[in-house]
């Protein structure tokens, strides 16, 4: 593979647009899929069994499934079907357990093998406008429990899960879809309360986690979302010592709207990221994947961590994508 290859491995589209089809010819990293995708079972099934005989390489296909407010499935099950996190929780550890694992199940049936969940924001704030019952608990005690039973069902049932949003949403007033929101507690606080979820997850083994897009005062004063701050993301790798993916929330958010798609980039590359989200694949999109490989053609810090980012995303590939494959096959034989 060249270089060119490895950058489009770093990346995760939408189909919004009709670039993915391009891009499918490169080993894309893979595809999300919203609720607009999804119009009946049948015909999810079609479209992402589809999208694999047009690959050149396994993709990530994945999936916002949390359940309640984030629920993508809307169209088969003709509204909601799953309780919110917060509510799945309060009817106790057993129920949530099985309600993740039929959640898991019905992915596993459609072919997808990455959800965007569980949430691991410990909910401080009530008018927080975009958590909220997102949240398992506003205690720390509780999301730290909840994440270790939904982490481990999607481990057991063949799914990839990936923890949300680091260092933690959870005391925002602001929507990050919307504007950049504003964390403003110290290091020891953000500790305790809205990193410890993470560092639980790290210990039992989560093998992705999401960035956010906000600004944390106790990892940078000049406004940075953490997403893109070398001082938050080399947090998560040097003091919770996690070696494994760690990937932007959607790049289209407002909360990174200060910076050009090239440059968001370059400067999460540079501080860290290994995988990016886009939910548009329209021309710009890809045109921007196409100028980030030539501009790491002659930078030689972003080339490295190209090719870190590319052995972390192969390894995760390698060890799941094959047994997430014979464990959804075994799932349309039982239905």
């Amino acid at each position: 593979m060249d270089l060119k290859d490895k950058v489009y491995s770093m990346f995760i589209l939408g189909t919004a647009g009709g670039g993915y089809e391009k891009a499918l010819k490169r080993p894309l990293g893979g595809l999300i899929f919203f609720t607009y995708d999804i119009e009946s079972k049948e015909q999810f099934k079609k479209l992402i069994s589809d999208i694999k005989k047009k690959a050149s390489h396994p993709l990530f296909l994945s999936i916002d499934q949390e359940g309640g407010r984030v629920e993508r499935t809307e169209n088969i099950h003709n509204g909601k079907k799953y309780l919110s996190a917060r509510f799945a929780f309060e009817k106790g550890g057993e129920f949530l357990k099985n309600q993740t694992k039929e959640i898991a199940r019905e992915l596993a049936e459609f072919g997808i093998n990455l959800n965007f969940a569980p949430c691991i924001d410990v909910n401080t704030n009530p008018d927080n406008p975009i958590i909220g019952e997102r949240s398992f608990s506003n205690k720390c005690e509780d999301v730290i429990k909840a994440e270790k039973i939904v982490s481990e069902t999607y481990f057991e049932n063949c799914i990839i899960p990936c923890v949300k949003h680091y260092p933690g949403h959870g005391d925002a007033d602001t929507d990050s879809h919307l504007s950049l929101p504003v964390i403003d507690l110290p290091l020891d606080e953000m500790e305790k309360t809205h990193i410890a979820p993470f560092k639980s997850a790290v210990e039992n083994g989560i093998e992705m986690i999401m960035a956010a897009h906000l600004h944390c005062t106790c990892f940078d004063k000049e406004t940075t979302p953490a997403s893109l701050s070398l001082n938050a993301l080399s947090y998560l790798r040097e003091n919770l010592h996690y070696d494994r993916i760690i990937i932007s929330d959607d790049m289209i958010m407002k909360g990174v709207a200060g910076y050009g798609m090239t440059e968001a980039c370059i400067k999460g590359i540079k501080a860290g990221l290994n995988m990016f989200i886009y939910r548009n694949s329209n021309p710009e999109t890809i045109a921007m994947i196409e100028n980030l490989a030539e501009i790491a053609q002659s930078d030689n810090e972003l080339k490295k961590n190209i090719l870190n980012s590319f052995e972390k995303i192969e390894a995760l590939k390698n060890k799941k994508i094959k047994q997430h494959i014979a464990y959804s096959n075994f799932v349309a034989f039982l239905v």
